[in-house]
C-alpha cells in the first residue's frame, strides 16, 4: 500500500505536467504560474501530504550484512532501514526464518537450514501485518516483485492515464556449502551400509555412536583424553561408541555442541546428532547424524543416517512413530 500511493503520488503530479513542478528556480508559487488554476495547486498540495503521510512505512536502505551463508543455517544477518521495528516476518527461499531483534533502524535474523540441493541464490523477504517491505537501496541486490498496478488518475484535461510498476521487495542472498559437513554427510552416506571396516572397528548390533564419531573426525573434530579412538588396539573411550556417554560429554562440551529437545527442531541442522532415547528411561539408545532437513507451513522435518539401524534418510517422526520414546538434538559448531 506504501508503494502503491506513493506511486500514484508520483504518477498524478506527472500527469499535471506543469504541476509536477511546485516551484520554479526563484521559488514562484503553483497557482501563479500560466494555465495552472488554484484547484490544479490544491490537488499538488494533498499529494505532498499524502507522500508525507507515508514515510514511517518500513522500508530497507541497506543490503544484508552477508551475503553468502553456508546451506547448514544458523548465520546470523542484519538489515538496515527505518520502521524495521514493525516488521514481524523474514522468509529466505520461502522458509521462515528467526527474527533476533527488530529495532527501528535494523533487522537481525537467523538464516535457516536448508537442503543440500537448495546451494545456491535464494530470495529473502521482509514484511509487516502481512505486507511486503519495500527494498530501497542503491548497493543492494534486489529482485523485482510482480507487477502492482497503480490508481487510475485523471490530469486536467479528463484523459485518463494508468500504469504499473514492479515494486522491489526482495534481497538476494546466497546458499553455499560448507567443506566440513560435506565431508561428514558424504562419509555417512558412503558407509551408512559398507562399514569402513578397514579404518575402524565394528561394533556389531550397537555401532550407531561408533559410526557418528567417525563421521565427526570427518568433519575436522579432533580426538583429546575425552573422546578417541585407536586404530592400532581398537581401543576407545566411552565417548567414542556409547549414546548415554556421548551425550554426557557433549553436554560438557558446550564450545562443540549446544543440545536441542524436539520442540527446537527449527533449529537442527544437517551434519548434527540426534539421538533417540526409545523407553523413556533417561538414557540414549541410538545416535545418527541429521542427513536432510526441510522447513515447511506444517513444521520442520528431519531425516537421519546411521548405522544399526543402517539407513542413510530416516524420517525422524517416523522412527519415533515406530520405535516410542523421543529425540532429542545436539546442534555442532
Amino acid at each position: 500500500m506504501v508503494a502503491l500511493t506513493c506511486s500514484t503520488a508520483i504518477l498524478g503530479v506527472s500527469a499535471f505536467g506543469a504541476v509536477a513542478a511546485a516551484a520554479d528556480d526563484a521559488g514562484s508559487p503553483v497557482a501563479a504560474r500560466p494555465g495552472i488554476d488554484p484547484a490544479a495547486a490544491a490537488y499538488a498540495d494533498e499529494i505532498v501530504s499524502v507522500i508525507d503521510a507515508v514515510d514511517d512505512a518500513p522500508i530497507v536502505t541497506s543490503g544484508l550484512s552477508t551475503a553468502a551463508v553456508p546451506f547448514t543455517g544458523g548465520t546470523q544477518v542484519t538489515v538496515n532501514g527505518e520502521g524495521l521495528d514493525e516488521v514481524d516476518s523474514v522468509t529466505v527461499a520461502g522458509v521462515p526464518a528467526t527474527i533476533v531483534t527488530a529495532e527501528d533502524d535494523a533487522v537481525t535474523f537467523a538464516v535457516p537450514a536448508v537442503s543440500a540441493d537448495s546451494i545456491g541464490t535464494a530470495q529473502v523477504r521482509l514484511a509487516a501485518a502481512g505486507a511486503p517491505v519495500a527494498i530501497a537501496s542503491a548497493d543492494a541486490a534486489v529482485v523485482a516483485g510482480a507487477s502492482v498496478p497503480q490508481t487510475t488518475t485523471t490530469d486536467l484535461n479528463g484523459i485518463v492515464e494508468a500504469s504499473t510498476r514492479a515494486i522491489p521487495h526482495a534481497l538476494t542472498l546466497t546458499y553455499t556449502s560448507n567443506p566440513a559437513i560435506d565431508a561428514q554427510v558424504g562419509y555417512v552416506l558412503t558407509h551408512w551400509n559398507s562399514y569402513n571396516s578397514s579404518e575402524y572397528t565394528v561394533l556389531s548390533g550397537v555401532d550407531c555412536a561408533n559410526f557418528a564419531s567417525q563421521s565427526l573426525i570427518e568433519r575436522g573434530w579432533k580426538m583429546d583424553g575425552g573422546w578417541y579412538y585407536d586404530r592400532a588396539t581398537g581401543a576407545m573411550s566411552p565417548s567414542w561408541s556409547s549414546s548415554t556417554a556421548m551425550r554426557d560429554w557433549l553436554m560438557s562440551r558446550p564450545d562443540l555442541a549446544t543440545p536441542l529437545d524436539d520442540s527446537q527442531r527449527g533449529l537442527v541442522k544437517v551434519g548434527d546428532i540426534a539421538q533417540f532415547d526409545w523407553n523413556s528411561s533417561g538414557d540414549r539408545d541410538h545416535t545418527a547424524i541429521v542427513t536432510r532437513v526441510e522447513h515447511t507451513d506444517s513444521g520442520t522435518r528431519v531425516w537421519v543416517g546411521s548405522h544399526t539401524k543402517d539407513v542413510d534418510y530416516w524420517n525422524v517422526d517416523e522412527a519415533i512413530a515406530n520405535g516410542g520414546g523421543y529425540v532429542t538434538y545436539f546442534s555442532l559448531r
